[in-house]
């Protein structure tokens, strides 16, 4: 935490020395202090559950959950239809309209949240066997109350960022993972350890041993339901408005992000739903999917950055737009994501035989696929964070046709590669997906809304990091502790670099 603070205190005398954007500056980092511990400690504690899970369950078993959180993602995207960013969007020039803003889209996504339920339940046989899971039913009935639920509780959460609230939001979010937490330990180790010590507890009446991974979801669904109720302050502030004119408005803003979003699932996800599909029985698809899945978690931390930096960036660059010197910190911001990105790219490819532990030896045969999945992330976040030119420039549908190109890649490069290079050809896909789409947002980007960017810096960065982590991958030592010393010495090289190439400016932000 205190690196983050003194990384982006450091970052805001860079940026400028003008009071004004110092000050809005200032602002951003301490909304990213807090959002970023936040989703570090809340993603942190969630992530513990994939080693958790990986010395429960088999691969084979964990694929059934990563392919079915796959389609959890989707689904989420689609019920909330882009209408966060819409509600900044327009709450951004709402003149006094907050009210009527923040009530019609809530009920706009309570609605549609409630028909989604409604039409899973009634379907729900008929969904579980096209995807493959014809006896299981429930979970598909589970998996759509807790996306109706987030879908539901997002313009709350939203609302919160929009008013500061960054602590309350926090908060929320950390106790939502602590509960999923505390009941999958409940579900799958208390409950357990109690019946083999008491059979005639009554947790046999809670508890059934064949139910396996049928707890996952279940812990989550309880979650969710504790997290509803602690909104209800947030809900109660939702007023009896509700504008047609404004939905619609809305609506036609935020369809482009739907899709977008749609197309960044694709992006994230689609692997995980194809790969048990191209592979063939044989190869045992779903222990493959197992091993993909459990270690794309070890990217947890690139994936904790960008997301701590989306929370506070986008509410943001809404509210800076009008300031003069706006495009001026979108450049300094770049840089110094893409800087800390790095770090953390380097900093678990470079001691990936430590994080290894984290996860069962029945998953080490997948840790090649942690360095390109990194690197993923990493340009997933440059392109969120390059999407602010269609945003403001409300050429939304742009973002749309971008992502749409991705996806189509991202599903060509999968069905290609799958069948000839298994999970590894998933890990290729997507990073080859979001380098090509952060390169097409870029070029057009600064067409409609121009920043200038420091190329020249990022290029080098990225070339040395990928140099020094190529090093790492051909020199072996025998010794660990040779090995440990060369890759350490590898990443202080880094380090170095950066600061001997922002050192005038560390060194007055220092004296300051």
């Amino acid at each position: 935490m205190q690196i983050l603070k003194l990384a982006m205190r450091i970052g805001l005398y860079i940026f400028g020395q003008n009071l004004k954007i110092v000050g809005s500056l200032k602002k951003l980092a301490g909304e990213t202090a807090i959002y970023g511990m936040s989703s570090i400690i809340g993603r942190f504690i969630n992530w513990w559950l994939v080693p958790y899970y990986s010395r429960i369950f088999l691969p084979e078993e964990y694929g059934v959950v990563t392919n079915l959180y796959s389609y959890v993602a989707f689904f989420l995207v689609i019920l909330t239809f882009g209408m966060e960013t819409g509600f900044f969007r327009f709450a951004s020039k709402s003149n006094g309209q907050n009210d009527r803003i923040y009530s019609t889209s809530a009920f706009s996504l309570f609605g549609s949240s409630i028909l989604f339920v409604a039409l899973t339940f009634i379907f729900s046989g008929n969904l579980a066997g096209f995807l493959d899971y014809p006896n299981s039913q429930d979970y598909i009935k589970w998996l759509a109350v807790i996306v109706a639920l987030d879908a539901a509780t997002s313009i709350p959460f939203a609302n919160l960022r929009l008013e500061g609230k960054a602590v309350r939001f926090a908060t929320l979010k950390i106790v939502n993972i602590f509960f999923n937490i505390f009941f999958n330990i409940f579900f799958l180790s208390i409950c357990p350890y109690i019946l083999k010590s008491n059979p005639d507890s009554f947790i046999q009446f809670i508890y059934y041993p064949e139910f396996g991974v049928g707890y996952v979801f279940v812990s989550n669904l309880l979650a969710s339901l504790i997290t509803l109720i602690m909104l209800i302050p947030e809900i109660r502030k939702i007023k009896l408005l509700f504008d047609w004119v404004l939905l619609r408005q809305m609506f036609w803003y935020s369809f482009p992000i739907l899709l977008v979003g749609i197309a960044g699932m694709i992006n994230q996800n689609i692997d995980k739903i194809l790969i048990p599909e191209l592979i063939p029985a044989s190869q045992k698809p779903m222990e493959q999917l197992g091993i993909y899945g459990a270690n794309y978690k070890l990217a947890v931390l690139m994936n904790m950055f960008v997301q701590a930096f989306r929370y506070s960036f986008e509410p943001f660059f809404f509210s800076q737009q009008k300031s003069g010197d706006s495009r001026i910190i979108y450049a300094r911001v770049m840089k110094y994501f893409i800087i800390f990105g790095l770090l953390i790219f380097l900093g678990i490819t470079l001691f990936i035989d430590i994080f290894k532990f984290v996860i069962g030896p029945e998953y080490h045969s997948g840790l090649k696929v942690v360095p390109a999945v990194l690197m993923a992330n990493l340009f997933l976040g440059i392109y969120f964070n390059l999407s602010l030119w269609y945003k403001l420039s409300d050429k939304t549908w742009m973002g749309a046709l971008i992502g749409g190109i991705g996806a189509v890649l991202t599903i060509g490069f999968n069905i290609w590669l799958i069948p000839i290079m298994g999970y590894m050809g998933s890990a290729y896909a997507v990073l080859i997906c979001f380098v090509l789409m952060t390169i097409i947002s870029y070029v057009v980007g600064q067409k409609y809304y121009r920043v200038d960017y420091d190329l020249k810096r990022i290029l080098f960065y990225f070339v040395a990091a990928i140099a020094l982590y190529l090093i790492s991958d051909h020199i072996h030592f025998t010794v660990s502790l040779l090995q440990y010393g060369l890759n350490f010495s590898l990443f202080s090289a880094f380090l170095a670099m950066v600061f001997f190439a922002e050192k005038t400016e560390i060194r007055s932000f220092l004296k300051r």
